[in-house]
């Protein structure tokens, strides 16, 4: 069995310094090398997974395959290597106390007093060797959420510093991420607070192994050398983290810097030679020398925090990178949208996207968005609720039901399009109760999406509890809105699509959540692909 070796993601000085990007870019050059690595996520937050969060909280709540609801680093560790993750690669603080709890419960401590230390930081650590202990990986890398100092991160800081002897010397290693802000009155780079975090991190007992220092401007020799000296690092292991043109610069310039060759000699690895990352440099280069552009209008709720439709937005980019295509997101409230304004406001767009959400704000933008796609030949691709909102639009204005609603938005509708799933009817837990995770999909021979895909049948995450009511399954199909895509099983409609529309296709499912840079989901591609065409026959006009 493969002795997998431990690697520990940190933070300080502030959050949202990028230690995803940088965890998921170690991680791609160490695959890259042929090295099989794994990446997970420990959050210190309560809830026991994101599931329940407005993602104004927390941003995207990223599923896995197995149905998890986690953390949106996961789909940055997914798109980067282009794995699967699970729920072993998301653990909160939440989910730890619900273990241990749910252990005293049952007698598991034989009467002993359940305390943090050992008891909890013992579940943390069985958690982070978990993935390490199958066998499967030669690299565990763990991203520790927050920032050191935080009263959250304290178990977890802990379990990392037991966790350090546990494996014994070349199987644990801590790459501290830190940030070196340049003060504009000044005119320097400043390494105080980078001091104080590692100060703060030893303080725990924690000695960081690689520094790696964000800064808007190159750090010189100088500042090397003094982080080096009062940091206690070896001088090779400072290492500077760019501003980046695009996250996907990021593992370019952690090679540059040679970061996976400090790590493997850390972890006394042998490696030869360079990483093979051609792929990876194809990508970037038709990402950065687009020979077309597209705009394309993103229809939610959220749009104020981007981060909310993340795995949408990197779906955006593999598809634009493709068609070498530069994809300009246009972000359109959907509370914005009434009838007076809709032309307005989308009659520049070359494509519209209607992105998943759920309640009642917002939702008659998103019907009117549909309608204006609909009649006006534009490319439409709407997701989830999306999907829903283009099903009842066409209920409403093709079929004549004009109280056509979800049973989410209006209980007592006599013309429920879109209802709760049965199996939902019971439930009363808000979190990790949606039908969650990967679900097949048989697809109707001759439809668009069955050209898409290349094949007959698929499978895709999904993320609801309300579906298309069957009952009016076949007057949709009579008018021309067909079922192109449904579950085998259970015979639940997937998608839909317009037969007499150039590009009009709706899924229940979440594709962004399966697109990768090495590959990237077929719908985006081609929807994006509808967009150039879309925008070609425009300015031929």
């Amino acid at each position: 069995m493969v002795q997998a070796k431990y690697i520990f993601v940190t933070g300080g000085v502030t959050s949202s310094l990028g230690k995803g990007i940088i965890s998921a870019s170690l991680g791609k050059l160490l695959s890259s090398r042929g090295f099989k690595v794994t990446i997970q996520k420990f959050d210190p937050y309560i809830n026991v997974d994101p599931g329940t969060l407005n993602p104004y909280e927390h941003g995207e709540c990223y599923v896995t395959e197995d149905g998890a609801e986690t953390d949106l680093d996961l789909g940055h560790y997914e798109r980067f290597l282009d794995i699967t993750t699970s729920q072993a690669n998301n653990v909160t603080t939440g989910r730890i106390y619900f273990n241990v709890i749910e252990k005293e419960r049952k007698g598991d401590f034989l009467g002993k007093t359940v305390q943090v230390i050992p008891h909890i930081t013992n579940e943390i650590k069985r958690n982070f060797f978990a993935l390490g202990e199958t066998g499967k990986y030669d690299f565990v890398i763990t991203e520790i959420g927050g920032s050191v100092g935080d009263i959250e991160s304290l178990p977890f800081i802990e379990a990392m510093r037991q966790a350090k002897w546990d494996l014994g010397p070349g199987n644990f290693l801590n790459i501290h991420l830190t940030l070196i802000p340049y003060l504009k009155a000044a005119g320097e780079l400043k390494t105080k607070p980078t001091q104080h975090s590692v100060k703060m991190l030893l303080e725990s007992g924690v000695q960081p192994d690689i520094l790696v220092c964000r800064t808007e401007y190159p750090i010189g020799n100088d500042i090397r050398k003094k982080l080096a000296l009062f940091c206690n690092v070896p001088y090779n292991c400072v290492i500077q983290a760019l501003d980046a043109e695009t996250i996907y610069d990021v593992p370019l310039l952690m090679r540059k810097e040679k970061l996976d060759e400090r790590v493997l000699e850390r972890l006394n690895t042998p490696y030869e030679g360079e990483p093979d990352i051609t792929q990876w440099k194809d990508f970037l280069g038709k990402l950065k020398n687009p020979t077309k552009d597209v705009q394309v209008g993103l229809i939610g709720k959220y749009v104020e925090l981007h981060d909310a439709y993340k795995s949408i937005v990197e779906a955006f980019v593999h598809a634009g990178a493709v068609n070498e295509c530069k994809v300009n997101v246009k972000w359109i409230s959907s509370e914005e949208i009434e009838e007076e304004n809709v032309s307005t406001k989308l009659k520049d767009l070359d494509g519209i996207l209607i992105a998943p959400g759920f309640g009642e704000r917002g939702i008659e933008g998103k019907i009117l968005t549909a309608k204006y796609a609909r009649e006006n030949k534009l490319p439409f691709f709407g997701i989830c609720l999306g999907m829903q909102c283009a099903v009842i639009e066409f209920g409403r204005h093709v079929l004549g039901y004009t109280n056509a609603a979800s049973t989410e938005l209006n209980a007592k509708t006599s013309d429920p399009i879109i209802d709760l799933m049965e199996d939902q009817k019971k439930i009363t837990n808000m979190g990790g109760t949606m039908r969650l995770g990967a679900y097949p999909c048989q697809l109707k021979k001759g439809s668009k999406v069955r050209e898409v895909y290349g094949k007959d049948l698929i499978s895709e995450r999904h993320r609801h509890r309300y579906e298309f009511n069957d009952k009016y399954l076949t007057d949709f199909e009579k008018h021309g809105m067909i079922a192109s895509g449904t579950n085998p099983d259970s015979n639940l409609v997937e998608i839909i699509e317009i037969k007499n529309h150039p590009w009009f296709i709706g899924t229940q499912f979440h594709p962004e959540l399966k697109s990768t840079v090495l590959s990237p989901h077929p719908l985006f591609v081609h929807f994006i692909k509808a967009a150039i065409d879309y925008k070609k026959n425009k300015d031929e006009q």
